[in-house]
């Protein structure tokens, strides 16, 4: 007899369910597995790990959404606000500190990073010819002083002469005013008397002859016509001897005349001359008052040159070079120590032209300084007056033919608030990163 476990063709599978496999008999043989009882209807394992994996990218996804919106907002937002770069640096005054004279140095008293006040004594120039200098340009004053004291004088004598020399001269004209004058009168009286005495010769010439002819008739004595001889021959030497005084009289004339021509000529020169030779003696003296000017100037030079032997610190801050050892010798004008004023700094922050629209004057700025990795507070100075390229030395020309517009940068200066910790130790030059806020 065949069993029915020999009949069955191998394990039966239920749809929907796992395939049961079959259990053997000892022999080896297999039995008929009697079907399974329905169970209750459970998902499977693998579609609740889809789902449950489903919806975890799903959150994540929601959740990179809003990281990445709130990072946008975030970023737009911190571009309305803010305007930053990082071609920025901090700025100071560096004073380039040199020598007035030439010499060589004796002694130096600072090192480079050495904090200086105002006065502080940096180095020293040998003196010896300096103080040479301010001896001989103390002889030149002595010198100067002597000749205007011998010159000055000089102008009142002058005034006083030629004063004297007018008034001289002024008398002397009314003399020989008076002199002509007297010399006139003197020929006037002589012609009267010549006119006299011609009358009287003739009358005593007539008398002569009357008498001679009255002698020849007898009718007058030999004494009578000798008195008449004699009469008329001392008339006749008295128009002669009037003759020749009045000719005498008339040359005293001419020469007082002559006189009193040179007198006005000697007189008109003397009035001409005075006032030049007194502003002769007057340029003189200032010749001599200008000569003594100068040479105090030039004692005053060599004193502060003098002075500059000892070159001192005009700024406080520190030392940041030091080009000078002792027994170099030096020039004017010769750079020896630069110091930084550190008292006072400020950011030059290079920002593009794109980034002005809304940067003004006033503006707060943080600033970070990469030395320090800290920040400070600052806020806007002044915008630049022109882009850094067109400050350079080879300034852009944009007329040429092959032209591409390259963003520019204006330096913007950022004032550091005082009183901070930390900023003691900031430096020029040192690498900053400032962040301008342009909204309240």
């Amino acid at each position: 007899m065949t069993s029915t476990a020999e009949t069955a063709p191998g394990p039966v599978a239920t749809a929907g369910s796992p395939a049961v496999a079959a259990p053997t008999t000892p022999e080896g043989r297999r039995t008929v597995a009697q079907p399974a009882a329905p169970a209750a209807t459970v998902p499977p394992r693998d579609d609740v790990a889809a789902s449950r994996s489903k919806g975890s990218r799903r959150g994540i996804l929601i959740a990179v959404v809003v990281v990445v919106a709130a990072a946008g907002l975030a970023y737009w937002w911190h571009g309305r606000s803010f305007e930053d770069t990082d071609d920025a640096q901090i700025d100071g005054n560096i004073s380039n500190v040199g020598s007035r004279v030439a010499g060589t140095i004796i002694a130096v008293h600072v090192s480079e990073n050495q904090p200086v006040k105002v006065g502080d004594l940096v180095l020293e120039i040998d003196p010896t010819d300096l103080a040479v200098a301010v001896k001989q340009a103390r002889a030149t004053v002595a010198l100067a002083e002597a000749q205007l004291q011998e010159e000055d004088p000089s102008v009142s004598i002058t005034e006083i002469s030629n004063t004297a020399a007018v008034a001289g001269a002024t008398s002397e004209l009314a003399g020989a005013n008076a002199g002509v004058s007297g010399a006139q009168k003197d020929v006037d009286q002589l012609q009267a008397r010549l006119v006299e005495a011609e009358g009287n010769a003739r009358l005593a010439e007539l008398e002569r002859k009357r008498g001679e002819e009255l002698w020849k008739g007898q009718a007058i004595p030999r004494a009578d016509l000798d008195r008449r001889i004699n009469a008329a021959e001392s008339s006749a030497s008295s128009v002669l001897a009037i003759r020749q005084s009045l000719e005498a009289a008339r040359q005293r004339v001419l020469q007082q005349e002559a006189q009193l021509h040179a007198t006005r000529s000697r007189l008109t020169e003397v009035r001409q001359n005075a006032p030049k030779q007194v502003a002769t003696r007057r340029a003189s003296v200032l010749s001599r008052q200008a000569n003594l000017e100068l040479a105090r100037a030039q004692l005053a030079q060599a004193e502060l040159n003098l002075g500059y032997a000892q070159l001192r610190s005009p700024v406080t801050g520190m030392v940041a070079k030091k080009a000078a050892s002792v027994g170099d010798h030096v020039a004017p004008g010769q750079q020896l120590v630069a110091i930084t004023q550190t008292q006072e700094l400020w950011v030059t922050a290079n920002l593009r032209e794109t980034q002005l629209e809304r940067v003004k004057p006033g503006q707060s700025v943080e600033i970070h300084v990469d030395a320090l990795d800290a920040s400070v507070t600052g806020h806007v100075e002044s915008l630049g007056a022109a882009t850094g390229s067109r400050l350079s030395l080879l300034p852009p020309e944009n007329a040429t033919g092959n032209y591409v517009k390259v963003v520019q940068r204006i330096p913007v200066r950022i004032r550091i608030d005082p009183g901070q910790p930390g900023i003691d130790r900031l430096r020029p030059g040192m690498s900053v990163e400032p962040k301008v806020r342009i909204l309240p």
